[in-house]
C-alpha cells in the first residue's frame, strides 16, 4: 500500500488533488469511502480535536485502518486543526497518517517553534507521517455563517506572503502548507464564499517549494478549485458542506419516516446527502 506522502507525490506530478473530508460518525466515514472507491481515488479522512474527541482519537485510526487493510485501499488519516504539540502527539502515537499543527493565533515565533518540534517528533516516530502547518489566519470554525468570521481580513495585504512561506517552510520543515488565500472556515449562508486569491496561491507554492493545503474549501466555487489546483493546490478540505448534508438527509429520514426509531434505518439516509456531496468534490479534484 502507498503511503499518504507517496499519494501525494504522484497528485504533485499529476496536478490534480486529494479530497480530504471531515467526519463525526460511521454514516460520514461510510459515504466518503464508498465515493471514492466508486471513483478510484485516494481519500482522506480528517478529525478535528472537537470530532476526535466524540469518535475517540485511536478508535478513528482503528476504522480508517480496518477500511484501507480489509479493501487494501488507499484511505488515510488526518488529524485536522491541532492547537498543541501534546495532542499532535496522541494523534501520532494512535497511528495517524497526517497531522496539522495549528498555530494561526500564536505569535509567529510560537508558531514556528512548536511547528518544529511536532516535525521532530513525527520523523523520529514515523518519517512517513505528513506534517502540515499553518499561515495566516482563516478563521475556526466548520459551520454556516452568516458574515466572515471575526479576526478574518481577505484584503491582499493580509494573506500569506510568499516571502513569509518560504522562510517559515525553511525553519519547520513542515511537509505541507495551508496558507491564507482569502479561503475561511465554514461557509456563507447564501453558500458563495469569496473568490480565491489564485495569483497568490501560485506565489506561495512557487517560494514555499511544498504542496500546498486549501482549508475551508466549503463554498467555494468550482473555476476556484479548478485554478487553485492548477496554482498549486494538493488537498482540499471540505467539512461544512459535509455537516450540512449529514443533517439534510437526517431531516429528511425523519420527515418521511417518523415512527422510525433504528439509527440504521435512519442515518443511511444521511450517507446519502454526504455521498452527493462528496462525488461532486472527488470528480472535481481529480478531474474526472
Amino acid at each position: 500500500m502507498k503511503t499518504l506522502r507517496q499519494v501525494i507525490q504522484e497528485a504533485e506530478k499529476r496536478k490534480v488533488a486529494i479530497g480530504h473530508f471531515n467526519i463525526s460518525d460511521l454514516a460520514a466515514l461510510k459515504a466518503i469511502f464508498e465515493s471514492a472507491r466508486e471513483l478510484s481515488v485516494p481519500i482522506i479522512i480528517g478529525t478535528s480535536e472537537g470530532e476526535r474527541e466524540f469518535i475517540g482519537v485511536r478508535q478513528a485510526a482503528a476504522l480508517v485502518r480496518s477500511l484501507r487493510e480489509e479493501y487494501d485501499y488507499p484511505i488515510y488519516l488526518n488529524a485536522d486543526h491541532t492547537y498543541s504539540f501534546e495532542k499532535v502527539k496522541e494523534a501520532i502515537d494512535a497511528g495517524y497518517d497526517a497531522v496539522i499543527f495549528d498555530g494561526t493565533e500564536l505569535s509567529l515565533n510560537d508558531n514556528v517553534a512548536i511547528t518544529k518540534k511536532c516535525v521532530a517528533y513525527a520523523r523520529k516516530v514515523n518519517p512517513e507521517i505528513v506534517v502540515e502547518a499553518e499561515l495566516g489566519f482563516i478563521g475556526k470554525s466548520s459551520k454556516v455563517l452568516d458574515k466572515i468570521p471575526e479576526g478574518v481580513k481577505l484584503g491582499e495585504e493580509f494573506l500569506t506572503k510568499p516571502d513569509e512561506a518560504a522562510k517559515f517552510i525553511q525553519e519547520t520543515e513542515a511537509d505541507m502548507l495551508a496558507p491564507a488565500v482569502g479561503n475561511i472556515h465554514g461557509m456563507l449562508s447564501g453558500g458563495h464564499d469569496p473568490a480565491l486569491n489564485i495569483k497568490r496561491i501560485k506565489e506561495i507554492r512557487e517560494a514555499a517549494g511544498v504542496p500546498l493545503v486549501l482549508h475551508g474549501g466549503s463554498g467555494n466555487s468550482p473555476d476556484d478549485f479548478v485554478e487553485a489546483i492548477k496554482a498549486g493546490v494538493r488537498i482540499v478540505h471540505i467539512n461544512t458542506e459535509i455537516r450540512v448534508a449529514w443533517r439534510r438527509g437526517l431531516e429528511n429520514a425523519l420527515k418521511n419516516n417518523p415512527k422510525e426509531v433504528a439509527p440504521y434505518k435512519i442515518l443511511p439516509f444521511a450517507a446519502e446527502e454526504i455521498k452527493k456531496v462528496v462525488m461532486e468534490k472527488l470528480k472535481l479534484f481529480s478531474g474526472i
